[in-house]
């Protein structure tokens, strides 16, 4: 499975089946979490074999069951933590999808349990992601349309509008989908993009725009344009 019909094929997952990550499988996520690591200056952590975290009543309120494993969303405190959680998270959640793995992001249905996770000085958990083997491959929800989070157009670049249609595929908060992109035109010959949230009372939307904006660089190709 290629990334991009990771997006296409990825749901978010509640119930998982009582299997274990075999040993080639934690290895290989392990060495992606490493390279995320490194790459977005976080503290990604694969904590394995471990119920408790989903065994209270938020997690019986967000309709868990099952998870005995689970990523934790961590790193050093910043304006922009959310945003490269949410865009390094979901290349972790995509290649977990092409390992035949479920996923689903937890904002909130979750217990922090002592001793499962480390956190160096000035770090802070942003969020959890559950993951595993799901009962079921999820469903897909009724998403917005490219005309509403977008300026795609018929004098737009055909790359930007499939941009935009892998963002909508984007996991985001309770399916809120409070995010637009804007195709803003040429500079030094280079295509440029721009990525904006929207408001929400419920929030996570810099997470939220995080993931879309991995989704739309998969979908328009990273070669193509450049963010400002």
């Amino acid at each position: 499975m290629t990334i991009q019909e990771a997006i296409e094929a990825r749901h978010s997952v509640r119930a998982f089946k009582e299997q274990p990550l075999t040993e080639e499988i934690v290895k290989l996520l392990e060495g992606k979490i490493d390279e995320l690591n490194r790459e977005g200056g976080l503290h990604i952590q694969l904590i394995l074999n471990e119920p408790k975290a989903f065994q209270g009543t938020l997690a019986k309120y967000g309709k868990f069951r099952g998870v005995n494993n689970y990523i934790v969303m961590a790193g050093k405190k910043s304006d922009d933590l959310d945003e490269r959680v949410g865009y390094y998270g979901e290349q972790l959640v995509l290649y977990a999808q092409t390992l035949g793995l479920n996923t689903c992001w937890v904002g909130l249905s979750y217990s922090k349990v002592p001793g499962t996770y480390v956190l160096d000085e000035g770090e802070k958990i942003a969020c959890y992601i559950a993951i595993g083997y799901g009962e079921t491959q999820g469903v897909g929800h009724k998403i917005k349309t490219v005309e509403q989070v977008s300026n795609a157009s018929d004098i737009t670049p055909s790359w930007f509008k499939r941009g935009v249609e892998a963002a909508l595929l984007a996991p985001t908060a309770v399916n809120q989908q409070k995010f637009s992109f804007e195709y803003v035109g040429m500079s030094n010959n280079r295509h440029q993009v721009r990525a904006k949230k929207g408001f929400s009372m419920i929030g996570y939307t810099q997470m939220d725009l995080g993931i879309a904006k991995y989704h739309f660089e998969i979908g328009a190709g990273k070669e193509n344009f450049d963010w400002v």
